[in-house]
Formats: structure tokens, C-alpha cells, sequence
């Protein structure tokens, strides 16, 4: 997988050495100074799912974890590793998935937060890589800001920081069916060519409907979205540095805001 590139400059201005700061590649003595810098953390939650005929399982996972270490990059806001399971069971019976249920995804995100806080982190961004983890990550939000007065959680996805109608997914309609469609091909192409097969490629013109529906119930090749033989890495990096940058801009002033006064 490619590192993620980013500006000095803007690594300057946002607070970050332009090198990402990675939980696990740090000594137990490292962690406590890390969290004497800054008490916010990154969490990547991606999946281990079938991204049709043309890409491996990793896709969220990977793109989630590389826009994460990017921010991580700009702003000195340490990441640890990505949960790599998400609430995939809508993939029906397409062949790869490993999929939680999203009551176990609650438990695991409390679990994980739990002990992020006894280290002393006390501001926890949740970077989705995958649409279907938003309910169990709502609920987690949920919870966690109910049980501690003193911190504060905030899920987002990796693309949440610029306008929906600006992501070029080739995908009209289906709500959140979009999937490894042209706007993941084309990250991937950038990020981990060797993940994608692009002579396998099967695209599907997506229709309208009022219910959401598991993805083996309308695609059997698993896509969801028309038009992806012609992504391209160029594409794919132009995208990643916009996701980057603007995750990387919001979480930048999302931990430096002020405490609410109640009046």
C-alpha cells in the first residue's frame, strides 16, 4: 500500500510533522508523550468484504487507514490500527466477506474507546471506510458521549468533509448501495494498484428504488455503479489528496474547539 503524500507546508499550518504518527510502531513509554501532545485520536474502521470481480477485500480497510494516516501526517493526531471487520452481512451470499453484527461492532468500538481513554485520550475520531458500519458507529457515538462528561466523539467518513454531490462515483441512485464502483476503483488504482484487476472489470447501471436491499439481491457480479473501466489512478490520487486534506483541515480545528458553556 502507498504511504500517503502530503504537503509541508500544510503540515505546518494544521500542526502535524508530515509523518504520521502510528499507535502500534510506538513504545509504551512513546504513548504516554504522544498523548502529552495531543489528547485526540484517530480510529479507522474499514471491512474485510467482496468488492466484485475486480478488487481484493481489502478496499475499505485500506483506503480508510491511508486517508487516516495522511490526516495523521498534517495534524500530529496519532492513528492506531483500523478494525478491519465491519457490518458487511448485506453482501448476501457473495463469496469473501467476514462480516460482524453490528451489536458486536458497538461492543468492539466501546471496547477500543474504553481503553483509549485510560490512556488518557479524551477527543476519538471515527474515520469510516464503510457505509454500512454508520448505524453500529452512531450508536457507539452514542453511548460513549453519554458515559463520559469529559470527552467527546464525532464519527465521520473519509469523504464526509466535502459535498456528497461532489464524489464521482458514476452511482444515481441506490443511497448507500454505491460500491466498488469508479470512485473506489479509482482510490485504489492510486493507493494499491496491486489490488486491482482491471481487466475483470463488471459494471452495472445502477436504478432507482425506495428500499435498500443486500447487494447480492441487485448485482451479482457485487458492484454497484456503472462506468468503471474507466477509473484511473490519476483520478483516484486527486481524490485522495482532496479527502485528505479535508479531513485533515476539519479535524484540525474539531480539536482545538472550545468546550460548550451550557446557558
Amino acid at each position: 500500500m502507498r504511504e500517503p503524500e502530503v504537503s509541508a507546508e500544510l503540515a505546518a499550518e494544521l500542526g502535524g510533522s508530515g509523518t504520521p504518527v502510528r499507535w502500534e510502531r510506538l513504545t509504551a513509554p512513546e504513548t504516554a508523550e504522544v498523548v502529552q501532545a495531543t489528547d485526540a485520536v484517530i480510529i479507522p474502521v474499514g471491512a474485510t468484504e467482496q468488492h466484485g470481480q475486480h478488487m481484493a477485500l481489502c478496499v475499505d480497510t485500506e483506503v480508510t487507514t491511508h486517508v487516516a494516516l495522511g490526516v495523521s501526517a498534517l495534524t500530529g493526531v496519532p492513528v492506531v490500527p483500523a478494525l478491519q471487520y465491519g457490518v458487511s452481512g448485506s453482501h448476501g451470499g457473495l463469496p469473501g466477506t467476514i462480516a460482524l453484527r453490528p451489536e458486536t461492532m458497538i461492543a468492539l468500538v466501546e471496547d477500543v474507546i474504553d481503553s483509549l481513554y485510560r490512556c488518557g485520550f479524551r477527543q476519538f475520531i471515527l474515520l469510516n471506510g464503510h457505509t454500512w458500519n454508520g448505524g453500529a458507529l452512531d450508536v457507539s457515538a452514542e453511548k460513549l458521549r453519554t458515559r463520559y462528561d469529559d470527552a467527546r466523539v464525532r464519527y465521520l467518513a473519509y469523504v464526509t468533509m466535502y459535498p456528497g454531490s461532489e464524489v464521482d462515483g458514476r452511482v444515481t441512485y441506490g443511497r448507500a448501495l454505491m460500491h466498488a464502483n469508479f470512485f473506489e476503483t479509482s482510490l485504489m488504482l492510486h493507493i494499491d494498484p496491486d489490488a486491482v484487476h482491471m481487466e475483470r472489470v463488471v459494471s452495472l447501471t445502477d436504478v432507482d428504488s425506495f428500499w435498500d436491499y443486500r447487494t447480492d439481491q441487485v448485482s451479482r457480479s457485487g458492484v454497484w455503479g456503472r462506468e468503471i473501466d474507466q477509473a484511473t489512478a490519476e483520478h483516484g490520487a486527486a481524490e485522495t489528496a482532496r479527502c485528505i486534506e479535508t479531513t485533515a483541515r476539519a479535524v484540525a480545528a474539531a480539536v482545538a474547539e472550545p468546550w460548550p458553556q451550557p446557558r
